[in-house]
């Protein structure tokens, strides 16, 4: 197929904005006689936020649109370790993020806009918004770009708000939401980088265009992240909906023999072999307690050992932890101490039964959803790696727990292929 919010790509560096119009033409100038109707289009497209909560986005800018004075805020944080998909977008696309950003704005009638964008990303943009500036086009919305802050829970709206206004990075509980106050106590339109790049596109083409690709329950295209025992890691624009077998081909194939799948990233679930009867939409992951989350799918391979990266998985998650809600942070520390005693031949009368109360117990139970996401995930390796789980509790390490880990954290980022 061909792509759309990836468009363009391969290409060494930024697309200008000649070569952006080129692609798509102009973007449409909303008049608040257009913004009704394009909200209506997006509701019918289908389309639900790409950060990896899938709350539906017509809901949310009907939401803010309700208000007065309100504000947007691009989410670049993109806080999964194992997901790329937004910088590629951020530093290669921008114009078409900042296009969607726009519409965006002019749907809900904001006059300002707030781009939170990672390091890497922010002389690409400003570099785009100052060739916008030279156009003789005005859109009637004001941007900066503002640096993300760093860490797993700060992409979560509420806590990239509290960073903005100069606080710690931390989720708070809800309601109100960001719609009724958000940033500098305004209604607040807060959307992922994905989700900007779609409406973008809706905006050009309509909902018919966008629902032409992909699956009733998961309509469009969306970029995949794909890593781990595959011939070609990487960014892939994929139908919604697509067999999760067909992924691994997307990438090139496997080059081992696939013990499992972690699907959605971090806040997702692993699930057995290579996914086989399983689609890339919530409806058909969620029967064994996945969801599709920020478009990750981790392939393992049979010489990797899964009791091991999940123990080094809930580790990261419990240090990721905002550190304000006892159930996160004594429940996810605890599961994790469980995982490592598991993995390093150590555990205990007990402990099997520990992690499914505890997972049990967490579940629900944070200002954000940071415990749940995890819980998911260590529940989900409890089902598929039983076995191993077991042999690791009678015998110790195994041979492949001395493997460099494929699941990584903070520093050591996937290349970029597209």
């Amino acid at each position: 197929m061909n792509y759309r919010v990836l468009a363009g790509l391969p290409a060494p560096k930024a697309l200008s904005l000649g070569a952006h119009l080129e692609l798509h033409g102009e973007a449409p100038l909303l008049t608040r006689a257009d913004a009704e109707p394009l909200i209506r289009a997006v509701a019918e497209s289908g389309l639900r936020g790409r950060g990896g909560a899938g709350f539906p986005t017509a809901a949310k800018l009907t939401a803010v649109a309700e208000h007065r004075r309100p504000i947007v805020v691009v989410n670049g944080v993109e806080g999964e370790p194992m997901s790329v998909k937004d910088r590629v977008l951020l530093t290669l696309l921008p114009h078409l993020v900042l296009d969607g950003a726009t519409v965006a704005a002019q749907a809900v009638g904001a006059r300002e806009c707030v781009i939170a964008a990672p390091a890497d990303a922010i002389a690409t943009l400003q570099m785009a918004l100052r060739e916008r500036s030279r156009r003789d086009t005005h859109t009637g919305v004001r941007m900066k770009v503002e640096l993300a802050p760093p860490g797993y829970v700060s992409g979560e709206e509420t806590a990239l708000i509290a960073h903005l206004e100069g606080r710690p990075p931390r989720p708070r509980l809800t309601p109100p939401w960001p719609a009724e106050r958000g940033l500098r106590g305004r209604p607040t339109l807060v959307q992922n980088v994905e989700t900007l790049a779609h409406l973008a596109l809706i905006g050009r083409y309509g909902s018919d265009w966008f629902r032409s690709e992909g699956s009733a329950e998961r309509p469009g295209t969306t970029p995949v992240s794909i890593s781990g025992a595959v011939a070609a890691p990487g960014v892939y624009e994929v139908p919604g909906g697509m067999p999760l077998p067909s992924l691994l081909q997307i990438a090139g194939g496997a080059i081992d023999n696939v013990r499992a799948l972690l699907v959605g990233g971090y806040f997702g679930a692993w699930v057995e072999g290579t996914g086989r009867g399983l689609q890339l939409d919530d409806t058909s992951l969620r029967a064994v307690g996945a969801a599709s989350g920020a478009g990750v799918v981790v392939v393992l391979g049979a010489q990797e050992c899964g009791v091991a990266e999940t123990a080094n998985l809930a580790a990261y998650m419990a240090e990721e932890s905002a550190g304000q809600c006892g159930p996160c942070v004594h429940g996810l520390g605890g599961l994790a101490e469980v995982l490592e005693r598991a993995a390093s031949g150590r555990a205990i009368r007990g402990d099997s039964d520990r992690l499914a109360r505890w997972t049990e117990m967490v579940h629900g139970r944070g200002a954000c959803r940071h415990p749940d996401g995890a819980a998911r995930m260590i529940s989900s390796a409890t089902r598929v790696f039983a076995q191993e789980l077991a042999e690791h509790a009678r015998h110790g390490h195994c041979r492949a727990c001395q493997r460099p880990r494929v699941l990584r954290t903070p520093g050591a980022r996937m290349a970029v292929a597209a």
